[in-house]
């Protein structure tokens, strides 16, 4: 009884997922651009420690990668000189660096995938001066040339083997630029099924919006009276209905970001890139999975390439370009920060889902 409270085709809280697919973007074409697919993603995707209220993932980052997610949201501090992973004040027990070597070790081992990677530092009262500068250093020197840092969304055969970084700093540009992306992050929840209404909304609007736009959809959420775990019960199998009424068919759901999904969601959005992914998916061993009941109520709850020896640039936006991964000098205004209490938290031009 207990696994069936823990796992079910849509949400999943158990150490391991229950299936794997670990190769699904190698079917797909290469000229397609990553903002004409839907990519399954966790929010807070490293935070495994704390109390509940804090919780956003049972699966390590190998678990997740292998089960198919391809979008990150890393959370991170500077402390003593280098970037450590934190969900609010609560430390996660890894660094940025030890990600970046995890996630380049994946794709070295699945060479035809590719890894979308939001970073951000994780609320600051006021950005540390020192934080963008330590990311751009941590990205050249743990990149090996196989992070994507430009601003323009790339093709999917450009970017294979590769992080594409999708940035949230306050001044620079290092990578795709987040708030020029098409989000719905209602991340602080006061009610289940506004939040579930919000995130529909958003899904449909991927669907059907402009393909050259990425879309996220934040499926995820906490609040004064719920947590992270409570909200993927009730929003992961609403999803989950909702993306199977038209399975079976091509749809760009865009980036679909989740706490605790399970093997089931994770497949639906994968296959909604069909003609092309099917059939990368295996069981996984001694992980049986359960079936889906229908959800009732709240319980159910530049262009080129720049070498580290060339010069800085101009782009014709006229922000500097400096030598790969690029960070530049941000001209537009920066999104506003938001303010999260003790007990919340705040996740983070794909079009991305968060239930």
């Amino acid at each position: 009884m207990e696994v069936q409270c823990r796992r079910s085709a849509a949400f999943d809280c158990m150490p391991q997922p229950a299936a794997c697919c670990p190769d699904w973007m190698a079917g797909l074409p290469d000229a397609l651009p990553l903002s004409r697919l839907s990519i399954p993603g966790t929010h807070d995707s490293l935070s495994l420690f704390g109390s509940r209220r804090l919780r956003c993932q049972s699966w390590g980052l190998e678990a997740q990668l292998a089960a198919g997610v391809r979008f990150l949201d890393v959370r991170c501090k500077l402390a003593r000189g280098e970037l450590h992973i934190y969900h609010l004040c609560t430390f996660q027990q890894a660094s940025l660096r030890g990600v970046l070597r995890r996630t380049l070790r994946f794709l070295r081992a699945h060479p035809g995938e590719a890894v979308l990677m939001r970073i951000k530092e994780e609320l600051p009262i006021f950005p540390r001066p020192g934080f963008a500068a330590r990311l751009h250093r941590c990205l050249l020197e743990e990149g090996q040339g196989r992070v994507w840092c430009r601003e323009e969304v790339p093709t999917l055969g450009q970017v294979r083997g590769k992080i594409v970084v999708l940035e949230a700093l306050a001044r620079e540009v290092l990578g795709i630029p987040y708030e020029q992306l098409s989000i719905s992050d209602a991340w602080n929840v006061l009610s289940l099924e506004r939040k579930w209404a919000r995130a529909r909304r958003h899904l449909e609007r991927a669907a059907g919006g402009d393909p050259t736009t990425m879309h996220l959809t934040f499926c995820s959420g906490n609040g004064l009276f719920t947590c992270p775990e409570e909200v993927a019960r009730f929003v992961n199998p609403r999803c989950y209905q909702h993306l199977r009424r038209r399975g079976g068919q091509p749809v760009r759901w865009g980036v679909v970001i989740m706490d605790f999904p399970g093997a089931g969601l994770l497949r639906l959005i994968v296959e909604s890139n069909a003609p092309w992914a099917s059939g990368h998916i295996t069981a996984a061993p001694s992980t049986p999975t359960v079936p889906l009941r229908q959800p009732h109520g709240r319980g159910d709850r530049c262009r080129s390439r720049h070498s580290s020896t060339h010069c800085p640039r101009r782009c014709p936006s006229g922000r500097t370009l400096l030598p790969a991964p690029r960070l530049c000098r941000r001209t537009s205004a920066p999104v506003e920060q938001k303010r999260v209490s003790s007990s919340c938290w705040a996740p983070g031009n794909l079009h991305v889902t968060m239930v």
